[in-house]
């Protein structure tokens, strides 16, 4: 059974940087935040620039879709599993519907996350679910990953060194350039141009994009330090530009993973600490309430809320010890890789907190 967890494709490059002395550009006062498109309601990013900051292709539910939230999974997106925790008397497996999907990035490190709000459906509805009492309808899910990953218009680079020096430009792939940026002028001696691309935040950031040196290359010269030091870019991080159908050059940013992992976010991790979340879930499963549900999808290719659909899917498939099975996932440098393995156990991953439960049930 295949997996799909990551259809990005880069853009290799293999040249340096020109250094280039420039100051900082100026920057524009916030615009108003765009609003999210494909059916999600007005959010405080670009859904575009949001899904290629995640890095991976990602299905977000639905409003009014049936999911089922697996609390061990969220655990694990927190780090640790939850640790000694336990389960605060709640389910494995809820079942939920999807009140509304709201998308943000942290002001601080542009790291993208969305807010799920969701509403404990009751246990009478989740066994005539299960026994098919319900017709429930079947979102493809996969052809939404898919148009959210074909950016046509977009180039991500790993930054190295000499673009994060002090004095440094920006090394552009030439086919990048010539595929996201307006078309340079090549009849002058020196081709420029000024280019103005909006972060996660609305913010507008100048910079100069020129063509020089021998050989010729593409570079992004006055600005390029200013946004380097604002946003407190190191070596590793990665950048990506994408040109919409409306024309707007848009900019992310995808940080490190020893860096994300070590710099949790506020809005994710303190708003949600792992007991007062499980808490708030239980009560929510109780008394059929509305819960919140923060989401970052860099911090894990495991997805702890999925469609009811797809849960009941994996059912139909016989697994066994010994079967073969195809996968593909993203590495640290949003490559894509393939891999296959061998089912080598089933059962319960932690059979005395969570009996019963899907999560990580194959080996």
């Amino acid at each position: 059974m295949g997996i799909d967890l990551n259809t990005v494709e880069e853009e290799e490059d293999d040249e340096a940087a020109e250094p280039e002395h420039g100051g900082g550009a100026p920057i524009a006062a916030p615009q108003a935040a765009a609003a999210a498109e494909g059916g999600f309601p007005a959010g405080s990013v670009c859904l575009e620039l949001w899904h290629a900051c995640a890095g991976r292709p990602i299905a977000l539910p639905r409003k009014g879709s049936v999911v089922v939230y697996l609390p061990q999974g969220h655990l694990e997106h927190f780090g640790g599993g939850g640790g000694g925790i336990g389960r605060c008397n709640v389910p494995p497996h809820v079942f939920c519907r999807v009140i509304d999907v709201k998308l943000h990035a942290d002001p601080a490190t542009d790291e993208v996350y969305a807010q799920l709000s969701l509403v404990a459906e009751s246990e009478e509805f989740g066994q005539q679910l299960l026994e098919g009492g319900i017709d429930v309808e079947c979102e493809n899910d996969e052809a939404e990953k898919e148009r959210c990953s074909s950016t046509r218009h977009m180039f991500c680079k790993t930054l190295t060194a000499s673009d994060t020096s002090t004095h440094g430009g920006f090394s552009v792939p030439r086919r990048a350039a010539e595929d996201c940026f307006p078309q340079l002028d090549y009849k002058l001696q020196r081709p420029y141009q000024e280019l103005i691309a909006k972060d996660l935040h609305g913010v507008d950031w100048r910079f100069r994009h020129i063509y020089r040196g021998q050989p010729r290359r593409h570079l992004l010269t006055t600005g390029w330090s200013s946004f380097v030091n604002r946003k407190k870019l190191v070596s590793g991080d990665a950048v990506l530009f994408i040109r919409g159908e409306d024309g707007v050059l848009r900019l992310g940013i995808r940080r490190a993973a020893q860096l994300r992992n070590g710099s949790p976010f506020v809005a994710l991790y303190s708003q949600n600490s792992v007991l007062t979340t499980l808490t708030t879930v239980a009560n929510a499963v109780s008394t059929k309430s509305g819960f919140h549900i923060y989401y970052n999808p860099r911090a894990s290719s495991s997805e702890f809320i999925v469609p009811y659909w797809k849960f009941m899917k994996s059912f139909s498939h016989a697994f066994s010890v010994g079967m073969r099975f195809k996968t593909r996932y993203e590495s640290e440098d949003s490559a894509e890789r393939r891999c296959t393995g061998l089912v080598t156990g089933i059962g319960d991953m932690d059979p005395l907190r969570w009996p019963g439960s899907k999560w990580r049930c194959l080996l």
